[in-house]
């Protein structure tokens, strides 16, 4: 069963006419099903009329219990992954304003706690100097200003003692030459620095070694309860629990390969001052 990038995160309505409807031709109340599947009457009447969206694990335990028929368990748990699956489409947000993404990066920051970042390609906002920032977003048409001022802004959020951030750099995302030679330098001064916040671990993953796990993405966890995973062209949004475990496996996996602490900034000062050796240099 395929789907349109389109769809994704808008089929819960789909998903509840369904699951409402497989419940009645099961002859149970909607009290009846709770009890069997060890829900709150309250949630199972919110699922049906498309206020919550059910995790797959949820659906996967109505359907068992409604003794849903094969053909139609893969058609609702399609449903249900799609419904616990947001695309965020880059040329819709360009079109609406940078700045406006900015604004949903903020809220989101305010409302989580924990969060993960692995960046394998390039160096993330939060950490970004002003110089980076105005780079990373040149190649896209029309005035930035806004959305480097709310980019900026959002770096406040890691002095709040009561959040804890974790980064993980590999060593292309340090040395991609966004900027010119000294800006550079002075960008891997700026993640040295960051990395002395007593709520902030910041690692880096040297090109050196043995590691059989390869990144394929950028991607972030908030909490446990969401991972955004940005392409090129977009970024997916997963709030089903088991999509989000595994990328806290994964990121995991990558604490393993990274630098930490002194040995960590170590690394990043030896890569600065390249960047100032090749500036002196021309």
């Amino acid at each position: 069963m395929t789907f349109d990038p389109q769809s994704l995160g808008q089929s819960n309505s789909d998903l509840a006419a369904v699951l409402q409807e497989l419940r009645k031709r099961a002859g149970l109340s909607g009290v009846q099903l709770a009890r069997r599947v060890n829900m709150s009457q309250s949630k199972i009447s919110k699922i049906e009329t498309g206020k919550v969206t059910p995790s797959l694990v949820d659906v996967e335990l109505i359907l068992r219990v409604l003794r849903t028929p094969s053909e139609l368990v893969a058609h609702v748990t399609a449903l249900a992954r799609i419904a616990n699956t947001e695309w965020q489409d880059a040329r819709a947000l360009r079109r609406k304003g940078l700045d406006k993404k900015q604004i949903e990066l903020a809220s989101l920051e305010r409302n989580s706690t924990t969060f993960r970042y692995f960046l394998p390609t390039m160096i993330t906002g939060l950490l970004a100097t002003p110089d980076y920032i105005r780079a990373s977003l040149a190649p896209f048409p029309g005035d930035h200003t806004k959305a480097i001022a709310k980019k900026l802004e959002r770096q406040a959020v890691l002095y709040d003692s009561a959040k804890r951030f974790t980064f993980i750099l590999t060593e292309q995302a340090c040395l991609w030459p966004l900027v010119r030679e000294q800006a550079m330098a002075m960008q891997l001064d700026r993640l040295a620095s960051v990395s002395r916040l007593p709520n902030v671990r910041l690692g880096v993953i040297p090109m050196a070694g043995h590691m059989p796990w390869a990144p394929l993405n950028v991607f972030t966890v908030y909490d446990a309860a969401l991972a955004t995973v940005e392409v090129s062209t977009g970024a997916l949004v997963f709030r089903d629990p088991r999509d989000i475990q595994e990328y806290l496996d994964e990121f995991r996996t990558f604490e393993g390969y990274s630098l930490w602490g002194d040995e960590a900034r170590a690394k990043l000062g030896a890569w600065a001052n390249r960047f100032r050796s090749i500036s002196r240099d021309l």
